[in-house]
């Protein structure tokens, strides 16, 4: 139901897109997150966004760098990624929680509809 694409290798620095497409339903009045899994680390919470109205929520770590967008035409939630270093690097997942309260969006126990997963890989 959530596709994830657009990872790849690039370079410190550099700048890269990442997709999280809406298939077979909408996620209107859910918040769409994007997690970030390096090797032998747990999943972190990278940013979200609040269908209805549009808040959005970052992680201290990619706050300024990172921008979470949607086109709702598309059944697209974007997150595009600038200034990217090498321990950015992991696979990127896309979510969907039914969660209203603040607190829980960061966490990925409150997401219960997930993508497959995008591999970052930024090189030195």
């Amino acid at each position: 139901q959530l596709q994830a694409c657009g990872g790849g290798l690039v370079q410190a620095g550099d700048s890269l897109r990442l997709s999280c497409i809406a298939r077979e339903r909408t996620f209107g009045g859910y918040v769409v997150g994007w997690f970030s899994q390096a090797p032998g680390k747990d999943r972190e919470f990278v940013a979200a966004m609040r269908m209805n109205g549009g808040y959005t929520y970052y992680s201290d770590s990619v706050k300024g760098r990172f921008t979470i967008s949607r086109d709702n035409a598309k059944s697209t939630v974007y997150l595009q990624m600038g200034s990217l270093k090498p321990e950015d690097t992991a696979v990127y997942y896309c979510a969907a929680s039914r969660t209203t309260i603040l607190s829980e969006i960061r966490s990925f126990r409150s997401y219960g509809y997930w993508g497959q997963g995008t591999l970052v890989t930024v090189s030195s």
